[in-house]
């Protein structure tokens, strides 16, 4: 198991894990869908407003949630030592390869790039709303 350690999520792990065992390849990346930064417009015909939808999902697109499974061999894929950038040359040749598979999560996930995100997660955190905190 492999993570960026900046972000939670409430991922099931074992459901991970199966996945992860059912296609046999190097590596399962965990994707996410995030929720967009502001709040939408729907706009029809001749630009007239119809709705508002407040921070939908991003643009519909998949991107890396920072969660994987990984197979002893996605260690010979880190081939430029300290200078490695896992999401470059090791992601993009297991890619080429066939060797990496995603697990799609569709349920909470954030990350702490910002102070403002690291805001919104210690108010969810002191309000007892934190959706990744699944242990008991």
């Amino acid at each position: 198991m492999l993570t960026y350690g900046d972000g939670v999520a409430d991922i099931d792990i074992k459901r991970l894990l199966n996945f992860h065992k059912s296609h046999g390849k190097a590596i399962t990346m965990t994707s996410v869908q995030p929720e967009g930064r502001f709040g939408a417009l729907s706009i029809e015909d001749e630009n007239k407003v119809t709705r508002f939808l407040e921070k939908p999902k991003g643009d519909g697109a998949w991107i890396n949630g920072g969660f994987f499974v990984c197979e002893p061999k996605v260690l010979d894929y880190i081939t430029e030592g300290d200078a490695t950038i896992f999401e470059r040359t090791p992601l993009e040749n297991l890619a080429k390869d066939g060797e990496l598979y995603t697990y799609k999560h569709t349920g909470f996930w954030k990350c702490m790039d910002t102070l403002r995100d690291k805001i919104q997660l210690n108010k969810m955190w002191d309000a007892g709303k934190a959706k990744w905190k699944i242990w008991k």
